[in-house]
């Protein structure tokens, strides 16, 4: 536990010293060297093969480098998210946001906002970025088994953020947390595009895809905006982050069915994100049921 914690900090260490391009660059290399060689690429693969079925092996091939490339650069850019500049003049190391004008409106209107997205791009730079505006936001969070490494990536990230914010973690108890800070008018940041086994059966690239239905519920019991938005990359540590006018809220009167329409339609909007550059996205994540491979060793 401790070993695996010094080498999480030497690792940040260098990445500090190196500077954003560099770590980006060299995190990009270590990951997309290694990571397709990894047996969970294999998750990758089926779930390209039942989402993408008109990619042949070889585009399925490069997808998955992509993805491993994008890992490996989000990892070496994260200990520099807190000293990036915006709108960098030279197109060097930097962000920018496209859209923005829907955050300046939802920070001068008030009041609590879900904002929603997937693991697309660089997503640690979402919470830090929307921040600049007004509007930090809490997040659900899964923390690493390694409380060591835990307290290292959230460091980092308070420090991107430029002060702590709450973290709720995944569940129950979690979710209590989240109501409460978001009744209290407080925001929250939600990546809605893993599988949550007792979720919604929505549809995720024309499958079935059991997906948590907190986002939907909360967002209908406030009445309260969701903002959807990623994080582009552009480049080594040169981000671009699009925004999108809040989705309109379902109001059949039925409230499951509200429920669906809304998760459905951030589906909709992620799986479509997802298609324009497949490499952003975390492939890696048992998504779906169907026909996944067994990885586990044969006796």
């Amino acid at each position: 536990m401790r070993l695996e914690a010094a080498l999480v900090r030497g690792l940040v260490a260098l990445f500090r010293r190196i500077g954003p391009v560099r770590a980006s660059n060299l995190g990009g290399w270590l990951c997309r060297t290694v990571g397709p060689r990894l047996p969970v690429s294999k998750i990758a693969d089926a779930n390209l093969r039942m989402a993408m079925p008109e990619l042949d092996a070889g585009m399925r091939r490069a997808v998955i480098r992509a993805m491993w490339d994008n890992i490996g650069r989000n990892a070496g850019e994260l200990p520099h998210l807190a000293t990036l500049p915006r709108n960098p003049a030279d197109g060097g190391p930097g962000w920018d946001v496209v859209g923005e004008e829907h955050l300046i409106a939802q920070a001068a209107k008030g009041g609590p906002t879900i904002f929603v997205s997937g693991h697309i791009g660089n997503w640690e730079m979402l919470p830090p970025a929307v921040a600049r505006y007004g509007l930090p936001f809490s997040s659900f969070y899964r923390a690493p088994n390694n409380p060591l490494v835990d307290r290292i990536l959230c460091d980092l990230r308070d420090d991107a953020m430029g002060k702590p914010v709450p973290l709720f973690a995944k569940g129950a108890r979690g979710a209590r947390g989240a109501l409460a800070h978001i009744l209290k008018g407080g925001h929250l940041g939600m990546l809605v595009d893993q599988k949550m086994n007792d979720g919604i059966a929505a549809r995720f690239f024309g499958l079935p895809a059991m997906t948590a239905g907190a986002m939907a519920a909360m967002a209908l019991k406030l009445r309260c905006p969701v903002i959807p938005g990623y994080i582009e990359r552009l480049g080594p540590a040169r981000l671009r982050m699009h925004v999108y006018p809040p989705i309109d809220l379902p109001d059949s009167g039925d409230r499951a069915t509200d429920q669906m329409t809304l998760t459905q339609q951030v589906n909709d909007w992620i799986e479509g994100t997802i298609r324009q550059q497949p490499g952003s996205w975390l492939w890696i994540h048992r998504r779906w049921n169907r026909h996944m491979p067994n990885l586990k060793p044969k006796k």
